[in-house]
């Protein structure tokens, strides 16, 4: 660790899923005495995304942390907007464990500021159809509902604008196939993808 922050090795990459971000780390942080401390605190409102690099636990154009759960989201010149889409992460036994949320980073203040290329994804652990009991005990002397609402953690990243619509709204991840669509309709064919398949129907033997 360096200034609080984890640099990761050459040719290492800290790729989870959304179901371990919650189980694994989520959940330990919020309600196990001791817990992987690979991923930092950071007060959200101290650092606008581009300031994330060095301090949270970063792995390619992804920064991790954990922040505690707040109604505003507003930092030193901007604020973090949600976009209404939550979508339900599902553990390998088809319980509901957390909900992921998302945001878009705005310049200025609310509710007029101008929209930038910086998204987040916000994990909440969801009590509902949760087993505590599979995962460890609570800390001592908190309720877990109390425990768990304390803290989210975070995936921010930054879209890149593709080259062919420069000067446009239109951005892209590194991977992207030239497709010309904006992030927020990936976004939603993401969650569309997601669902068909936690939905599928089971192939008969």
């Amino acid at each position: 660790m360096v200034g609080g922050s984890v640099n990761l090795p050459p040719g290492f990459c800290f790729c989870p899923t959304d179901e371990e971000l919650v189980l694994h780390f989520l959940y330990s942080k919020t309600s196990l005495p001791t817990h992987p401390n690979i991923i930092p605190d950071l007060d959200m409102s101290l650092l606008d995304p581009w300031e994330l690099n060095g301090k949270a636990l970063s792995s390619g154009n992804q920064h991790y942390f954990f922040t505690e759960v707040k109604e505003n989201r507003s930092t030193k010149i901007g604020y973090w907007k949600e976009i209404g889409v939550a979508e339900t992460i599902v553990s390998a036994g088809d319980k509901k464990v957390g909900i992921k949320k998302y945001l878009v980073f705005n310049l200025g203040e609310s509710p007029r500021g101008t929209e930038t290329s910086w998204v987040m994804q916000e994990y909440h652990i969801c009590s509902s159809g949760f087993n505590t009991a599979s995962y460890g005990s609570s800390r001592r002397g908190q309720k877990p509902d109390e425990s768990r609402s304390k803290w989210v953690l975070c995936r921010v990243y930054e879209k890149k604008m593709s080259q062919s619509e420069q000067g446009a709204e239109c951005y892209s991840d590194d991977d992207d196939s030239g497709t010309e669509i904006s992030w927020l309709d990936e976004v939603y064919m993401s969650l569309d993808d997601d669902l068909e398949e936690i939905y599928k129907p089971a192939k008969l033997n």
